[in-house]
């Protein structure tokens, strides 16, 4: 078999990709830092059917993106040239991004702290027997890590801040927890970015759910109903309380002056005369308490039908055995 040229190889690639960005309109931007090949192969094997998992040197990929969209007229997948930066791959999908993500995110693997490496996350080591012999209480020391000699093993004292996010991996701390079989990072596919017909985008907006878009439109007319308000400019949001504002307004110069209108009229009558209003408001209340009432009535009902099913349940039983 002819091994193709290196020109042949470049060629293929391009036709892949430009295919792929025919075929799909949602590409999900992931970094591939510290993801051996296997890995990536079980990630490709997990979203075999609707995705598609292509990576390549990004200069190449940025030059078949513009050549693309050059020959096409499709300037929109010019988005993604910015976000080609790093060890990064491209997800081609027709499923659910948020779907494809979390599936993504499960083939995360346990890898080693190594000497140089860039520390991801916190590592903390836990208090507790490791196991070792006190011969090895050296490298404790050098760390000013606690312990005490505990029925002829070392035991660590108290949790202990061994490496910070962002600092590099030094020998002694590879060596301590190579010792104690902590394997503290995991390294998977990452996605960095989305890209959705044209749109790029933050991939914590796939995590959001319909009460948060609820929540977050609510709070949004919220603020414009208040701005409305303040400024006194009529919005579909504000109209209601620039409405009730405005009664309030009119009922107080109708109550002031000689000027009255029909709703002013019974406002006055109870301000001549409170007990009308304790008389209007006592069929409300006696309404209210009588449904308290039927709900109290109910739940009696309740616990005495719930007794009588309990009484009868050991009859039952007898006359069974």
């Amino acid at each position: 078999m002819v091994k193709p040229t290196k020109a042949e190889r470049k060629t293929t690639y391009d036709g892949k990709l430009c295919k792929l960005l025919d075929i799909y309109s949602q590409i999900l931007v992931v970094a591939a830092d510290n993801v051996g090949s296997n890995q990536l192969q079980n990630i490709r094997k997990g979203l075999r059917g609707d995705s598609v998992v292509l990576m390549g040197k990004n200069t190449m990929m940025k030059r078949s993106i513009r050549a693309h969209a050059d020959k096409t007229g499709n300037n929109d997948i010019l988005n993604l040239v910015p976000l080609l930066v790093g060890n990064v791959g491209l997800i081609f999908t027709k499923g659910d991004l948020k779907e494809v993500s979390e599936e993504v995110a499960k083939y995360k693997v346990g890898a080693p702290a190594r000497v140089g490496l860039v520390a991801p996350i916190d590592v903390i080591v836990p208090p507790g027997n490791t196991g070792l012999d006190p011969s090895q209480t050296s490298f404790f020391q050098v760390l000013n890590i606690p312990t005490k000699i505990n029925k002829g093993t070392v035991e660590i004292i108290t949790p202990v801040e061994l490496i910070k996010k962002g600092d590099k991996v030094g020998s002694s701390e590879a060596a301590l927890l190579s010792k104690l079989l902590i394997r503290p990072f995991s390294y998977g596919l990452i996605v960095h970015s989305v890209y959705d017909n044209g749109s790029v985008f933050s991939p914590d907006v796939l995590q959001l759910t319909e009460d948060d878009l609820v929540e977050k439109f609510a709070a949004g007319v919220s603020m414009v109903t208040s701005l409305s308000v303040a400024l006194a400019y009529p919005t579909l949001a504000a109209a209601p309380h620039m409405f009730v504002n405005a009664y309030k307004n009119v009922l107080a110069i109708a109550l002031e002056t000689d000027f009255s209108f029909r709703q002013a009229e019974q406002v006055k009558e109870y301000l001549k005369d409170p007990s009308k209003f304790a008389a209007a408001a006592a069929p409300v209340a006696a309404a209210a308490g009588g449904s308290a009432e039927v709900a109290k009535e109910e739940k009696k009902k309740e616990e005495v039908e719930s007794d009588e099913e309990s009484d009868d349940e050991p009859m039952m039983n007898i006359f069974g055995d």
